[in-house]
């Protein structure tokens, strides 16, 4: 007990250091307002991003700041903060005022050139806010490129609080080499009625997920639960009832009449249907890495909605991380006490391939678009002492929760109580219709959770490939457990076919069959890449179904262990329920 209720202050305390910056968000007039420059990058390419001085931009003459903490998330997401130079105080107007020079050079005029008929933006933040601006743009004729070189902040404030920032870019001035550019600045303050707490919501678009359509998928999809929980319901308990009385029928049968009857269907594999899955161990850490991701999405989505963590740099990414680490325990458990339950012996093997199989799938992915981000120079490569940081949470963290998921799971759960005995010898399969064979059942089991979680896809993926903020987390929560449900119905329905057949091979059917919905999610992706964005380059293309193909990973396993999760107690419902033995 001592041990959950360190490991949840543990948590509590990292979560609220990730949402931390230098300070508290608020000032005393003429206290300094530091303004970060971030990052630089084409606008379709919304993860290629760049130091924002690998530009030929300068620096203000101002040295002395505040210490700038780096989050662990906000390492992963390639945040590059570096002081402007440029001097802001609370409540202090500047007029226009000149900052730094450049000459340009012909190397920095072909940069620039570069940067402008690729339509770079920039980020910078003034207290934790984002602030968005255009690098410069290029005449009707396409032949004269312009840079923007003067940066209007208009500032908001409520009491000792900044609430609102927005910036004009001014003055226009056309590239030519051997130039001499001036930079300024200029900075107005204003009294706002906007509440520190709402300060966020005009980054937010509420037309775009609060659109008609968003309800209406939300509505359709909950109405597929309803009509597939009220079909599968009516059609298991009408067939399963005669399978009841034609079953209590042939108990009052001698041998002689057993013999010479029609004897098909599920009851005839129950000596062979809580057979151990082929590759248990595989099946098994799967199983509980998917119970893992579930608990893990569950409580990021819950912590989302109560504190809002998409308003801070990296929050939700840090949140993530250390959700995970800290709920490793469940993964132990549930994949420990299955492993153990079909009979496994190599339990430390089985404890390690659990631990590490979903970090090992998205450090090997990280890794290998590293190389290609560090080709490109961008602020995406990640820092060798943030992979060592990973690396220690799972070595240190992830690894010994596990084990001790693992240990708990095999003393308290880990004992067979099938309510059917299991034959010596495995019972011949026989030949069924081609639609009855588990690969087919496992291609056609994801279609109807995949239109579920459809519309719901376009919204997450809009979000991240491109620049909508997603804040709609009691949507997500919901198609999440539309998901869920939609996902159990479909693979019991499936599964009660298999096991009609004769197939007892139920185990990764009916992981596989939920499994497949991130197929389909999958092949979604390709086809918004392709029609719904501009993407461009071997960086983002890589970066996008890489990530892509980690997010699919996840989904599937995720998908898989509920429809193994919801199959199994049906299946355990049926065949305690008749009288077998």
């Amino acid at each position: 007990m001592k041990n959950i209720l360190f490991l949840w202050t543990f948590l509590v305390i990292v979560t609220w250091i990730a949402r931390c910056d230098e300070h508290d968000h608020t000032y005393k007039d003429g206290e300094e307002v530091v303004l970060w420059m971030n990052t630089v990058g084409p606008y379709h390419n919304r993860q290629e991003t760049y130091s924002y001085y690998s530009l030929p931009f300068c620096r203000g003459q101002k040295k002395d700041i505040s210490h700038y903490h780096e989050t662990l998330g906000e390492a992963l997401l390639g945040v590059e903060l570096e002081f402007s130079g440029i001097d802001i105080d609370f409540k202090g107007d500047f007029s226009h005022t000149e900052y730094c020079s450049v000459e340009i050079t012909e190397e920095q005029y072909q940069t620039f050139v570069y940067a402008v008929q690729n339509h770079y933006w920039y980020q910078m933040y003034i207290d934790d806010l984002p602030i968005w601006g255009i690098v410069g743009e290029v005449d009707q004729g396409g032949e004269d490129h312009y840079i923007w070189t003067h940066k209007k902040f208009d500032i908001g404030y409520n009491g000792p609080y900044i609430v609102d920032v927005n910036l004009t870019s001014e003055a226009k001035v056309k590239l030519q080499p051997g130039i001499k550019i001036s930079f300024t600045y200029e900075v107005k303050w204003q009294p706002s009625t906007v509440k520190f707490e709402d300060r966020f919501d005009k980054y937010l678009d509420p037309n775009f997920f609060q659109h008609r359509i968003h309800w209406f998928s939300i509505f359709n999809s909950f109405m597929m639960v309803i009509f597939l929980v009220g079909l599968v319901s009516m059609i298991l308990m009408r067939t399963l009832r005669k399978d009841y009385a034609r079953y209590s029928k042939e108990e009052d049968l001698d041998d002689m009449e057993k013999d010479l009857g029609d004897e098909y269907g599920w009851k005839q594999v129950h000596g062979d249907v809580f057979r151990p899955a082929s590759h248990s161990l595989l099946f098994s850490a799967l199983i509980g890495t998917g119970y893992h991701i579930a608990v893990v999405t569950l409580c990021v989505i819950l912590f989302t909605i109560i504190g809002e963590l998409y308003t801070e740099r990296g929050s939700l990414l840090s949140t993530a991380i250390f959700v995970y680490a800290a709920t490793s325990p469940v993964n132990g458990y549930f994949g420990g006490s299955l492993y153990a339950r079909m009979g496994g012996k190599l339990w430390i093997k089985q404890m390690v391939v659990s631990a590490f199989m979903m970090p090992a799938a998205v450090c090997g992915t990280a890794f290998f678009i590293n190389f290609i981000a560090i080709y490109y120079h961008a602020s995406r490569a990640i820092p060798f002492v943030t992979m060592v940081a990973v690396t220690c949470i799972c070595i240190f963290v992830i690894l010994p929760l596990t084990l001790v998921g693992t240990v708990l799971g095999r003393n308290l759960s880990g004992q067979p109580d099938y309510p059917c005995r299991i034959n010596a010898v495995p019972r011949p399969i026989p030949e069924k219709k081609w639609f009855m064979e588990p690969a087919i059942i496992t291609v056609l089991g994801g279609v109807l959770p995949f239109g579920s979680i459809f519309i719901e896809m376009y919204f997450i993926f809009t979000s991240f490939w491109a620049y909508k903020i997603y804040y709609v987390y009691g949507f997500m929560l919901l198609v999440f457990l539309i998901l869920t449900v939609v996902t159990v119905c479909v693979t019991i329905v499936c599964t009660y076919f298999l096991l009609n057949a004769e197939d007892y091979r139920w185990q990764w059917t009916s992981f596989m069959a939920a499994a497949s919905t991130s197929g389909y999610v999958y092949i979604y992706s390709f086809y918004y890449f392709f029609f719904k964005t501009k993407m461009y380059g071997l960086f983002q293309t890589s970066f996008y179904f890489g990530y892509m193909a980690l997010f699919s990973l996840a989904l599937g396993v995720m998908c898989g262990t509920f429809g193994y999760l919801g199959t199994s107690i049906f299946v355990r419902k049926i065949y305690s329920t008749v009288k077998i033995d």
